[in-house]
């Protein structure tokens, strides 16, 4: 497994329109963060006791930083880092979150980005207009809800044979998986997590949950 440090830490790093079919407008969106080298060693140093860790310098930030970063920080004005997912296993992105967890205490903020379901290719006209929500999309949503509220990480982990709806629900895990980094870097683990965002997006659940 190698771990990369897949964005430059550059200020003003470039976006990567890793995505198709949208409006011309998505395509001209900027969103210039200030330099994050400083952020890289910390986030390198960390990580280099486990897996070997590669940086990337010229990469920009792909759709899966940017686009929440603009809601969250509009002004651009905090230093950004992207980290690839370098294995689907949940055990092993549960102890990278662990060797993150001592930056939090330095105010480092830990973000695993990702819809809740993210079946694209079984979306409907129905579900784009807000008119469905698929039983794969509301049932996987409240399975991973209420494992969230109990702080149940085996069950979690255990997706692809206990959860309702897949693989409708995610033909491709790279937006689910990303939450085992962050429950890895909880303070304590195990614990419930606390949803703050809930509700669906053309038939997609868009949860959104933070531990402390």
């Amino acid at each position: 497994m190698l771990l990369k440090v897949t964005s430059s830490p550059a200020a003003g790093t470039p976006l990567v329109y890793d995505f198709g079919g949208f409006h011309p407008r998505y395509y001209q969106m900027t969103y210039r963060t200030p330099d994050a080298s400083a952020l890289a060693r910390r986030v390198s140093g960390a990580l280099s006791g486990g897996e070997p860790v590669h940086e990337h310098p010229h990469r920009g930030l792909d759709h899966g930083a940017w686009v929440p970063l603009m809601v969250m920080y509009p002004l651009g004005d905090v230093p950004v880092l992207q980290l690839s997912l370098p294995t689907q296993d949940p055990g092993r992105l549960l102890d990278i979150g662990r060797r993150l967890r001592p930056l939090r205490e330095e105010g480092i903020l830990v973000v695993g980005s990702g819809f809740m379901t993210h079946g694209l290719p079984f979306m409907t006209r129905e579900m784009l207009t807000g008119q469905v929500v698929p039983s794969w999309s509301a049932d996987f949503d409240a399975w991973a809800a209420d494992a969230l509220s109990r702080g149940d990480v085996d069950t979690l982990a255990a997706y692809a044979s206990k959860a309702p709806g897949m693989p409708y629900a995610h033909p491709t895990v790279d937006h689910y998986i990303p939450l085992f980094i962050t429950l890895g870097a909880a303070n304590r683990e195990g614990q419930p997590a606390d949803t703050v965002i809930e509700g669906y997006m053309a038939g997609l659940s868009r949860r959104s949950f933070q531990v402390s």
